[in-house]
């Protein structure tokens, strides 16, 4: 392929645009612009029990270092979700709602198998260039370089935001030796947030600072994340998700509807404004089923499924909580007893049984047991 550093940048962007991405952008492997920011945040703790954001910190501040002789970066973007999809009706009795990203197929697998479709014709175009794909798989700060890359911005909520799409949006892209220039129509989108407040004043953990979040309290983190028995203080702010949160994502403006402006503007960047190129799926779990699954219940449930990242006892643990939710309003008497049987369960892990004691004494405004039988009893 011939041409010059910006005619290969379009080029590139729209190969990845035609691979079924959403968006695409370039930039260059500049140093992070925010790493004071990065470093008070982990010293500060609050990355909570995610050791990887300490791992290849360098690497993540000077991205050249992802690949030796990095000139470029490109960068990309799948939807799971349109904009105004952000309303989801109130789940059925004992069922926990499911973020929207993990509701389809497991974004790892399809947008890594694009990139890597798009890497192999670029290096048969390109002979000796070198190129390096990533999604959550490299110590990669994305959302800051595919706002650099003309994606978006990176809102108060830290959710990268475009102006037309939404934030219902996940990220990946690929370094490389080749020289890209950005050319003149990809511009940097200003930060659209202005005086809003939304996601702050959303937010059931209190978890949110303007353009800040503290991890150990986000029900995202933990949910996910956290491996060990959730602060009883958290409980009752987790509500009904049993895995993920959207809730700083259902309330910004910027995920309503399209005005009618927009959708006449031709745009036609993300699939007909937001179509999931990742596919829809269950917008919840039923908790009492869960309660019962063994190893092999969770894995072919969770199969093709970015759920897979929570261990059986950790959504049985986000189950246990979200059920005594249900049941603080409905006081449904089925409820009651599987969270007792899950106490004294002595094949659950430890922990899920003492989260089980601990949702039980809420619910009762007792002392339970002051611990749960252990395995041997």
């Amino acid at each position: 392929m011939t041409g010059n550093a910006t005619e290969h940048a379009r080029a590139v962007s729209e190969r990845c645009v035609r691979a079924g991405f959403a968006l695409a952008g370039v930039c260059r492997p500049d140093p992070s612009a925010h790493a004071r920011e990065l470093r008070e945040w982990i010293a500060g703790g609050a990355h909570g029990d995610m050791d990887f954001m300490t791992e290849a910190i360098e690497v993540r501040l000077e991205p050249a270092r992802l690949l030796d002789g990095t000139r470029s970066f490109v960068l990309v973007a799948d939807l799971y979700a349109a904009r105004g999809q952000n309303h989801d009706p109130q789940p059925p009795h004992a069922h926990g709602r499911v973020a929207r990203y993990v509701r389809g197929i497991d974004y790892h697998r399809t947008v890594k198998r694009r990139l890597h479709a798009v890497c192999d014709t670029l290096r048969a175009d390109f002979p000796g260039h070198r190129f390096r794909s990533f999604t959550d798989t490299a110590p990669v700060l994305e959302r800051e370089m595919a706002a650099r890359a003309g994606l978006g911005w990176v809102g108060k909520n830290t959710m990268l935001i475009h102006p037309v799409l939404g934030s219902y949006m996940v990220l990946g892209g690929f370094a490389t030796t080749l020289e890209l220039d950005p050319p003149p129509e990809q511009r940097a989108t200003p930060d659209h947030c202005g005086t809003c407040t939304r996601c702050i004043d959303a937010c059931p953990t209190r978890a949110i600072t303007p353009y800040r979040v503290d991890a150990t309290r986000c029900i995202s983190y933990l949910t996910i994340e956290h491996r060990e028995e959730i602060p009883p203080e958290f409980h009752a702010s987790i509500g009904p998700w049993v895995y993920g949160c959207d809730v700083c994502q259902e309330v910004c403006p910027h995920n309503s509807p399209a005005p009618e402006a927009v959708r006449r503007s031709g745009d036609k960047r993300g699939q007909s404004f937001g179509q999931s190129a990742l596919g829809s799926g269950r917008a919840t779990l039923d908790l009492l089923d869960l309660l019962g699954w063994d190893a092999n219940d969770r894995r072919g449930a969770f199969n093709s499924s970015a759920m897979k990242r929570a261990t059986l006892a950790m959504m049985k643990r986000n189950a246990l909580i979200v059920l005594a939710n249900d049941a603080a309003s409905s006081g449904s008497p089925d409820i009651f007893e599987r969270i007792r049987d899950a106490m004294w369960d002595a094949n659950e892990p430890e922990m899920v049984r003492r989260t089980a004691r601990t949702v039980l004494g809420r619910l009762t405004g007792t002392q339970s047991p002051r611990t749960a039988p252990s395995a041997e009893t």
